[in-house]
């Protein structure tokens, strides 16, 4: 194994060993083994000398053996932590899995770090990753133990992120030319139909827990932001959602209920408000795969049509499998009901999706695929026939992990999504792209 060379100053040698410092007079450089570097990185944090310590393993973590990378940045990883530096922690054994995707200890303590950060659903999912690629009986058992105790996560947090998003339809119009009514066909103005246009794509998230009493059950609060931002302010859209509500663990059961109200704006303009009522059940499926199933009914109260104010009914069930330690795959379906006061804007929905992602080294690749049909209840008095969509989408993307900076990643997407409808408004073509940033783990 070929050495490296790494200056170290001696100040004295006492009866218990070699202690590490700034030399009086000269410094004499030693071509260590990466084994004695390991022994001096060790010496250094029993000193609690960790900045030499932290240079060891900076040092070894550019080495051309990818063993000795892993075993570098692992323990580099766990002095972080004890640092209370988690997220560098989390980065560091992010780069060991993704060079050495079967290292199970580094993907468990990976989801420890995750639990501390307060990504409980990545941390989930490295655990369905680690119990793929099979594990001990005891370890198993140990693991087991640890996902049902994982939504006891910290009490504060918040995520995120930013991306410019060049969009062929921003406005979600039609390209027809005319629209069909009972009165003849009307031409539609240029104004109302497709415009394209590149965007700033806002997505963010805050969170607090308070626990309640002795037990690891918690009362959630949380706000939601999201916003597509255009240099024409009257397509802006931008949403706030505020929500709370207790997490109650079950058993290998975690019940979530929430009370919490949504306002949208539209062109600078109160679009649409709503109060709501709603249900998560999360259960484990074996050691691989997870159930999620949501509900929630709310009222809603459109500012911009009386006619489409009324009550919204939607419940969703997702299974998510790890494949392998690299590869998952996920099945997703979703019940809608709108009924509203005008029963022409009243419908009812349906959609189902598959996804699915795999680790290429430091990069992950996802695919999703959606399809769904959309009724109305009645025609509109203006059109001929009642509402029928029939929706499909298709996505990709990509985050290069290779490329963090601060713990952040590039992702980049891309999205092509189709409604046909029997109402020339509610019929759009979309393709749209977005290249921004990410948290890294």
């Amino acid at each position: 194994m070929l050495g490296v060379a790494l200056g170290v100053a001696l100040l004295a040698a006492d009866a218990t060993g070699v202690t590490i410092g700034k030399a009086p007079s000269r410094t004499r450089t030693l071509h260590l083994t990466p084994a004695q570097m390991f022994k001096l990185a060790e010496l250094a944090q029993s000193k609690s000398d960790l900045a030499t310590a932290s240079a060891v393993y900076a040092a070894l973590e550019r080495n051309p053996d990818p063993d000795i990378r892993a075993e570098a940045r692992f323990r580099h990883a766990k002095q972080l932590i004890g640092q209370g530096r988690n997220k560098d922690a989390a980065l560091l054994l992010r780069a060991v899995v993704d060079e050495k995707p079967d290292a199970t200890a580094v993907r468990l303590e990976l989801a420890h770090t995750l639990q501390l950060l307060g990504e409980t659903d990545e941390a989930l999912r490295e655990l369905r990753a680690a119990q793929a690629s099979g594990l001990p009986p005891a370890v198993a058992r140990l693991v087991d133990r640890y996902s049902q105790a994982l939504r006891a996560s910290r009490p504060f947090g918040a995520s995120l992120e930013i991306a410019l998003a060049p969009d062929s339809n921003i406005n979600h119009a039609t390209r027809a030319d005319t629209l069909g009514t009972v009165f003849g066909d009307f031409d539609i103005g240029k104004e109302s139909k497709a415009k394209s246009g590149t965007g700033l794509a806002v997505r963010g998230q805050v969170f607090r827990r308070f626990g309640l009493g002795s037990s690891d059950n918690s009362m959630l609060i949380r706000l939601s932001g999201l916003a597509d931002l255009y240099k024409e302010m009257r397509f802006n859209d931008i949403a706030l959602d505020l929500g709370a509500g207790p997490e109650l663990r079950l058993g290998r059961n975690q019940l979530n209920f929430e009370v919490g109200a949504t306002q949208r704006w539209y062109g600078q303009k109160p679009f649409m408000r709503s109060a709501r009522l709603g249900a998560l059940w999360v259960r484990p499926l074996g050691k691989q795969t997870q159930l999620r199933l949501t509900g929630a009914a709310a009222r809603v109260d459109n500012q911009f049509n009386d006619l489409e104010d009324g009550k919204t009914y939607s419940g969703r069930l997702e299974v998510e499998h790890a494949l392998s330690a690299t590869t998952g795959v996920g099945i997703n379906g979703l019940l809608g009901r709108e009924a509203l006061e005008d029963p022409g804007y009243s419908t009812k929905s349906w959609r189902v999706g598959l996804l699915g992602w795999h680790d290429f080294g430091r990069a992950t690749v996802t695919a999703e695929a959606d399809m769904g049909r959309l009724n109305a209840d009645e025609r509109l008095l203006l059109f001929p026939d009642k509402r029928a969509d029939r929706y499909s989408r298709l996505s990709l993307g990509v985050t290069l992990r290779q490329l963090q900076f601060r713990g952040f990643a590039p992702v980049a997407r891309f999205t092509i999504e189709r409604n046909r409808s029997t109402i020339e408004f509610y019929d759009y073509r979309r393709t749209r792209s977005e290249v921004g940033v990410v948290r890294a783990f």
